[in-house]
């Protein structure tokens, strides 16, 4: 009788991940949830308060975790925290931010402010993330948080669009040039979920109505929704996974 295939696990024991913007939102349910695998969670952000009480919470529930203080728009400072710490095998590249205007109202300084964190801070964290697990030898997964905006467009939305297309077009490139090192780089695309960030945009009831209508599920997402693709892309259930996007978006896409 020949053996069944063995499932691959979802569990990350002994790992290390580090996840930036993880004081709130989509970056402190990644945490929770890497945490709960088994993984020491390194939580970064500007708000060392709130990563301060989500330590003490993960920690209160048996997880391991550690605080850095960092701001990833902040380039030279950034780089140099990550290189002080030791290498991770997962890096969930969360940090962002988002300003919503008609593409004839766009401001230097909005599109600055997005590019800024989204873009060119994504960019460096993961480059700096990257030669830390190269030079510590790890087969490291990094994951950079997308959007189902980066693969359509919206209303009020080319700046963002522009900052998660990018994104997506980075994730190849660094998918390419970092699978010789044994490195997984692909992107998660969740569709509008409820966080502090997407409060002001949720509490508008016809927007939410706008919103509901195209996403074939027919709800806003809870950051909950995330998780399990977190813990997939994390782990070696998606050791064949590279350069790839991984569509958390209820449908929105598929109109």
């Amino acid at each position: 009788m020949r053996p069944l295939p063995k499932a691959p696990s979802f569990r990350l024991d002994g790992k290390r991940a580090l996840v930036t913007g993880a004081s709130r939102g989509i970056g402190r349910a990644a945490a929770a949830a890497l945490a709960d695998a088994g993984a020491h969670v390194v939580l970064a952000s500007r708000n060392t308060d709130e990563l301060a009480d989500l330590a003490a919470a993960i920690r209160a529930t048996g997880g391991e975790a550690s605080v850095l203080a960092l701001d990833v728009a902040e380039l030279a400072a950034a780089r140099h925290a990550i290189e002080r710490e030791p290498p991770v095998d997962v890096f969930v590249n969360n940090a962002g931010v988002a300003r919503h205007a008609a593409f004839t109202d766009v401001s230097v300084e909005e599109f600055d402010a997005v590019m800024g964190v989204n873009v060119r801070g994504a960019f460096f964290a993961a480059q700096a993330v990257a030669r830390r697990m190269i030079e510590g030898g790890l087969k490291g997964s990094i994951i950079n948080m997308s959007s189902q905006m980066g693969h359509v467009g919206g209303p009020q939305r080319s700046v963002y669009c522009a900052s998660k297309f990018a994104v997506e077009g980075m994730t190849k490139a660094m998918a390419i040039d970092l699978a010789t090192h044994g490195i997984r780089v692909n992107s998660l695309c969740p569709t509008f979920i409820e966080t502090p960030l997407t409060a002001p945009i949720l509490g508008d009831a016809a927007f939410v109505a706008h919103v509901e209508r195209m996403i074939l599920a027919g709800r806003t997402g809870q950051v909950e929704d995330l998780t399990g693709a977190i813990l997939f892309l994390a782990s070696e259930a998606s050791q064949l996974m590279t350069g790839s996007s991984l569509m958390i978006d209820g449908g929105w896409t598929a109109h």
